[in-house]
């Protein structure tokens, strides 16, 4: 198989031999894959400057088994010049799709998502908000959706005034009260439904729900850009008079 000039991000590289990397790439319309990019560590390769992340990329390769060998590299853009939190969160999200995504599986809509979720990290979109959004997208598109829309247990609508226990493997029942990183107000679960992540409760409670939702997921994995995401939040100076 032959492609060319297909549009892609680079989500991470590795050494190969003496003098080629080995990339996995996020493409259009070929989904998740890894190419050799041979002599792209030499001196004088014109690829050194190319071959990056969160540079949006135009690859062309050629494929005969499993790992496909590159053929040709451009810059379809601007460097997005991501910095601190924002940068961080873009790790994060590579990391989220080398995980969960299968290899050779196209999804052009998740291409889409997350083009539009680096681009929104550049602009100075609160690194949050935009985190917890392509979760939920994420999520959905690989068909693991955060079920948001009915009691697992009577499949009636959830009701803003009840609470809810999440639970991993079936959705929210309701429970008496009581306390725990899975239950939730029910006007929590209907704020994470419609995305009102201006709210600090709803995106709070969006990432008590995520983070134990996509631990699943990963079965025991550690994403090393989470922990960074972390310990960079709680180092972070507070304004006088906050908690």
């Amino acid at each position: 198989m032959r492609v060319q000039d297909e549009p892609a991000w680079l989500l991470h590289h590795r050494p190969f031999q003496d003098a080629s990397r080995i990339l996995d790439v996020l493409s259009r319309d070929h989904g998740r894959l890894s190419l050799v990019a041979r002599g792209s560590r030499a001196g004088r390769s014109r690829l050194k400057g190319v071959l990056r992340p969160f540079l949006p990329l135009t690859l062309s390769w050629v494929a005969r088994a499993e790992l496909g060998t590159l053929t040709g590299a451009e810059v379809r853009g601007a460097p997005l010049g991501l910095t601190g939190e924002a940068l961080m969160g873009a790790w994060y999200l590579n990391e989220l799709v080398m995980h969960l995504v299968h290899r050779h599986d196209p999804q052009p809509e998740l291409f889409a998502v997350y083009s539009a979720t680096i681009e929104g990290l550049r602009a100075g979109d609160p690194v949050p908000r935009r985190l917890r959004e392509f979760e939920l997208e994420l999520l959905r598109l690989i068909g693991f959706a955060v079920e948001l829309e009915q009691d697992a247990a009577t499949g009636l609508p959830l009701e803003a005034d009840r609470t809810y226990e999440y639970r991993l493997e079936h959705g929210p029942v309701p429970v008496a009260g009581g306390t725990g990183p899975l239950v939730f107000a029910g006007s929590e679960l209907l704020g994470i439904r419609e995305r009102r992540f201006d709210d600090p409760a709803v995106l709070r409670a969006a990432g008590r729900l995520l983070r134990e939702v996509i631990a699943l997921h990963l079965g025991g994995k550690e994403l090393k850009s989470r922990r960074v995401l972390m310990d960079m939040r709680r180092s972070a100076p507070r304004a006088p008079g906050t908690r």
